[in-house]
């Protein structure tokens, strides 16, 4: 990789600074004649305080890229019309709204396609390129006297009321349209209380495929299934076929090219909610019994698509630490990985014979590559700039056995100027989920801690994906056990290894690596310095205040009724055990993990009179945004390991 060899003679050590260099090329599309390739860049801009996101074009074979978006109007989503003279894409110039534009491929100015009052969330083109399919959210009712000067209350009447960067829900539903350009008004094709996503349209355009929940109580179930409707329909969607039956998440649906199959992504036991293994099934359209074809395989599959010939389907597949991009036989024969090894493949798209990839290394973040059977071509080097003058630790893959003998996989990254024999200063940085997995992709936050000094570990512990769902289900109502046990075998297998200092521990994470955090520091006096980001640890205190009701109640019961086994798994009942001096940090409108169960542990050892901090970040959710608080955090992270892990000053 481009990088990854320019990395090699970098002289300038890595700061938080670089992270607002850093351009995320994502989302690639290949025309429909197969010799261009459109995708995004976003960009930070620190001093604005905002990001920014532009649509750009490279020749399939390789070549200068062309920026089709100016500065100062960010734009997602591309996608070429069939004929391939218009690459479309989403932006909000004029209304404030996000509408469907499009470019003429030659040149000149974005023409507006779409005038929706509320914006359109999604859209597609039909096969021929006369119609466009939105995703449009209902509209808010008009106020009876017309605007008011005063917020509406929130009258809230379904179960289930929240949800992270959206709010308080109502009963506003996402639905279909079909929308000729030029016409006045889009024809809407689905109606009722449900909400309906992921549309697909058939190759001959006459139908829809999509995903909606459509039993009695939604909010109380995870029942997915792919639904079809007409797309010329009148009658909003009152004749609809039911594709799937099956009681799961059943998702991604796309045709075959001869109409007759969909492939999608489905879980075979509901039981174990979110720890389940994704398994890649296909069906007749009609419907009737599916074939699964991976259930053998046991790894997690994502985005699959049937190749233009249909003779295969393709997709991304998990696999122990690596995101590859597989095919397989419609009849579940012959699978192929692809693009396999020391790489993380995060999206695709197809057009004849040639594949393009989103992809990265633990070297390199992501970049755009073409893949004709033959030849991987690198086409992108948006951040070659930037790797070829910053020096990164050295990332090298780790097995090791856990306190049962479990063998348990991850990363450990080597501080920059590493030196065999000495024992450096070592952070624990647990990722979340907790079904996730750290992979071969280019981790920021860790680099940053290899360039001032550190070791990182980067471990899947029990409950991680890639690894099979026994795997990943063993967490089920018991997490701080397991993937406990695995992490601080990590710790153990680092410091037998020569790498680790013992006596210069950090520990931290985000999301589930918060909460992993907060039961090994009540759990360990061996830390020195923890950092708990967007975690929690008194679960009764977030029902009915996060967004996860329905996957808490599957998971350990209404707690109610079973009491104990929520207090079993909350460390907050533990917190007098921590003596780890201990940053608490999170968005202060995080629905997803709510900014509750920090605030409540920085109480809680602030009232034991340890050493502690709480940091809140106004106006942010789960994932912090604004470029000058991800600055912050950052400065933070270095401060509070720097102070409490290496004993630096203040």
């Amino acid at each position: 990789m481009v990088a990854d060899i320019a990395a090699q003679n970098a002289t300038e050590p890595l700061k938080i600074d670089h992270f607002f260099e850093i351009k995320n090329v994502r989302n690639p599309q290949i025309s429909p004649d197969g010799k261009w390739v459109a995708y995004t860049v976003s960009e930070s801009d620190l001093a604005g305080n905002k990001s920014e996101t532009r649509i750009w074009m490279v020749p399939a074979d390789g070549g200068e890229a062309i920026p089709m978006t100016a500065k100062g109007y960010s734009a997602g989503n591309p996608r070429w019309s069939p004929d391939g003279k218009y690459l479309s894409f989403t932006a909000s110039r004029n209304s404030g709204q996000t509408q469907v534009w499009a470019l003429n491929r030659l040149g000149g100015e974005a023409q507006q396609i779409t005038d929706i009052k509320q914006g359109v969330s999604g859209y597609e083109w039909s096969p021929d390129g006369s119609r466009l399919l939105l995703m449009i959210r209902d509209a808010k009712p008009e106020a009876e006297d017309g605007k008011k000067n005063h917020p509406e209350p929130y009258v809230i009447d379904r179960l289930q009321f929240k949800r992270d960067y959206v709010g308080y829900l109502d009963r506003r539903r996402v639905h279909l349209y079909v929308y000729t350009p030029g016409d006045s008004a889009a024809v809407q094709i689905t109606s009722g209380d449900y909400d309906n996503s992921q549309p697909a349209w058939s190759p001959d355009g006459k139908r829809i495929a999509f995903v909606s929940n459509r039993t009695d109580n939604p909010d109380g179930n995870s029942n997915n299934d792919i639904w079809i409707v007409d797309a010329d329909n009148t009658d909003k969607g009152q004749n609809l076929v039911q594709v799937t039956t099956a009681p799961g998440n059943d998702r991604a649906p796309a045709w075959s090219p001869d109409g007759r199959h969909i492939t999608y992504v489905t879980v075979t036991d509901t039981s174990v909610i979110w720890y389940a293994t994704n398994h890649l099934a296909v069906i007749p359209a009609e419907g009737g019994t599916p074939r699964v074809l991976t259930e053998s395989l046991d790894r997690n599959v994502s985005n699959p698509r049937f190749s233009p010939d249909g003779r295969s389907i393709w997709f991304i597949l998990e696999d122990a630490g690596e995101s590859q991009l597989a095919s397989i036989r419609p009849d579940g024969r012959n699978l192929n990985r692809v693009i396999a090894g020391q790489v993380s493949v995060s999206n695709f798209d197809m057009q004849g014979q040639r594949v393009v990839t989103q992809q990265g290394t633990s070297g390199m973040p992501d970049e755009i590559f073409s893949w004709t059977g033959r030849q991987l071509r690198q086409l992108t080097s948006a951040n070659a700039g930037l790797m070829s003058r910053v020096q990164t630790g050295e990332v090298k893959e780790i097995t090791f056995s856990s306190k049962d003998g479990t063998e348990i996989g991850g990363f450990l990254v080597k501080p920059v100027g590493y030196e065999a024999g000495v024992r450096y200063p070592t952070i624990l940085w647990i990722h979340g989920g907790p079904v996730a997995q750290y992979e071969h992709s280019f981790n920021f936050t860790a680099q940053l801690y290899a360039a001032n000094g550190y070791v990182v570990l980067l471990i899947n512990p029990r409950g991680s994906s890639g690894y099979g769902q026994a795997f990943s289900e063993i967490l089920f109502a018991d997490w701080g056990n397991k993937d406990f046990e695995d992490v601080m075998a990590a710790v153990d297998y680092a410091i037998d290894e020569g790498y680790t200092d013992p006596e210069k521990l950090g520990v931290g994470g985000w999301s589930y690596g918060g909460i992993l955090t907060n039961y090994v520091i009540t759990k360990s006096d061996r830390f020195k310095g923890a950092i708990s980001g967007a975690s929690e640890a008194l679960y009764r205190a977030n029902y009915g205040h996060d967004h996860y009701q329905l996957t808490w109640e599957k998971e350990l019961g209404l707690p109610w009724e079973t009491p104990e086994k929520w207090e079993r798994i909350s460390p907050f009942n533990d917190v007098a055990n921590i003596v780890t001096p201990t940053l608490w940090i999170g968005g202060a409108l995080d629905w997803n993990v709510p900014i509750l169960n920090s605030e409540q542990m920085y109480q809680a050892m602030r009232r034991l009179g340890r050493e502690t901090l709480l940091v809140v970040y106004p106006g942010e959710h789960h994932g912090i945004r604004q470029p000058v608080f991800q600055k912050d955090r950052f400065e933070r992270y270095l401060d509070w390991y720097g102070r409490y892990v290496k004993g630096e000053a203040e």
